[in-house]
């Protein structure tokens, strides 16, 4: 009787360490010096056992069973204390099979060489670097809010555009900074949203507010502008975060948008827009793959000071795009509208942009229009540009393409195309 009273004792207290032992260690040590840098973090990702791995639509839902959590729970701890790091929280990522354990390491210590000598730790699937990530984008001068003259009205012919498709209920996953939702030219066009970047003031913040706009801001309403696919429904997904609002850039990490990517995919968005650059990233690699082979459509703002234009953009079959027509045409980089965009900006304001971010915004809301017409077209051999796998994208003949309506002028454009 006391032996089976033992047993039933270590299960409760061993359940009870997974469900609330996470969360007391990450109080803990959130306290910490240096815990809640993220550039002195390293990402360890222990693996699911495969009977344990039941993906579903509820991300939390999705994990395996407390007493798994606990034995990798105390794996991470094992990791910590021999190598001297602190343990900050973690992240189930059932999609890729993994739990994702967060890693402080100290000053004056290299994060490449302790990322290194974890993942040979027999335990460990992966380690890598916590990798920051900086939108593409930034507020144009002169800052002229309503003001009415969208490039695209008159680059993509616009109005032209909504009479063949609006993006009728296409999930769009915006993973971004805040978005204010309650935004005039927005209200009712989030579908759903989430924080993935916690600790911080959650209210609308500039770029993430400013690229749902030109995505999919409310047309017909007499406010301000209409987006590209103005009946497209937005998943506003924080993954990143303005520091100092009107100051400083906005900025990411690896873990929060692997959680927002993870969401997006789990929750059946159709395109994922990734209006931001910084080093390739393994495990945001595998899940763009992910991705790609579910048929999502991701677009990526492309950064001409980063090697091969940075990463999303450089990852194979993301849709990477500028907002200038370089000079030395490169394979696979398309351009589009993103100087002098009046987009929307928290607090029920509009103002002008500037950069990449917003040339991404305008293809996220092209593929939107694209996929009401032909769900199927989620890659970018769809787009009609002008030269063949890159270039400025003809908007109107790259919809026109899919849904099966070509004037004269359309015509001569496909024509034209060698991938037609």
């Amino acid at each position: 009787m006391m032996a089976r009273f033992a047993g039933r004792l270590i299960v409760v207290l061993a359940v009870w360490f997974a469900i609330f032992g996470g969360a007391a260690f990450a109080r803990d040590n959130a306290a910490a010096p240096g815990v809640g840098d993220a550039s002195r973090q390293v990402l360890v990702l222990l693996r699911l056992p495969p009977q344990h791995f039941r993906p579903g639509a509820d991300y939390g839902g999705a994990y395996d069973d407390n007493l798994g959590r606990s034995a990798r729970l105390r794996i991470a701890g094992r990791l910590a204390r021999a190598h001297g790091l602190t343990l900050v929280t973690d992240w189930p990522m059932p999609l890729l099979g993994v739990d994702c354990y967060v890693l402080a390491v100290p000053e004056g210590r290299s994060i490449e060489a302790e990322a290194d000598t974890l993942a040979h730790d027999p335990d460990v699937a992966w380690s890598q670097p916590m990798h920051l990530y900086r939108a593409q984008g930034g507020a144009a001068t002169p800052n002229d809010p309503l003001f009415r003259a969208q490039p695209s009205v008159v680059q993509w012919r616009l109005a032209d555009l909504h009479r063949m498709a609006t993006g009728r209920n296409i999930l769009v996953a915006v993973v971004d900074s805040q978005v204010d939702a309650a935004h005039p030219d927005l209200a009712g066009q989030v579908r759903m949203a989430r924080d993935f970047a916690p600790g911080r003031p959650s209210k609308g913040e500039q770029h993430g507010t400013g690229v749902a706009g030109i995505i999919a801001a409310r047309g017909g309403n007499g406010l301000g502008i209409v987006g590209v696919a103005p009946q497209a429904r937005l998943m506003a997904l924080r993954a990143c975060w303005q520091p100092n609002p009107g100051a400083s850039p906005t900025v990411c990490d690896s873990l929060t948008l692997a959680q927002a990517l993870h969401f997006a995919i789990e929750n059946k968005a159709q395109v994922i827009n990734l209006s931001l650059s910084g080093p390739p990233d393994a495990l945001l690699g595998r899940l763009l793959d992910i991705a790609e082979a579910r048929g999502v459509t991701v677009v990526g703002a492309f950064d001409p000071a980063a090697p091969g234009g940075g990463f999303p953009a450089s990852h194979a079959g993301v849709l990477a795009i500028s907002d200038v027509v370089l000079e030395a045409p490169r394979a696979g980089l398309y351009s589009a509208p993103g100087r002098d965009i009046p987009t929307t900006q928290p607090g029920g304001r509009w103002s002008l942009v500037n950069g990449s971010s917003y040339a991404a915004a305008h293809v996220s809301g092209l593929m939107a229009l694209m996929r009401e017409r032909d769900p199927s077209a989620a890659h970018g051999r769809v787009l009609v540009a002008s030269r063949y796998g890159g270039g400025a994208i003809d908007a109107r003949a790259s919809l026109a393409r899919v849904a099966g309506s070509c004037d004269r002028d359309c015509a001569t454009r496909l024509a034209a195309d060698p991938a037609r």
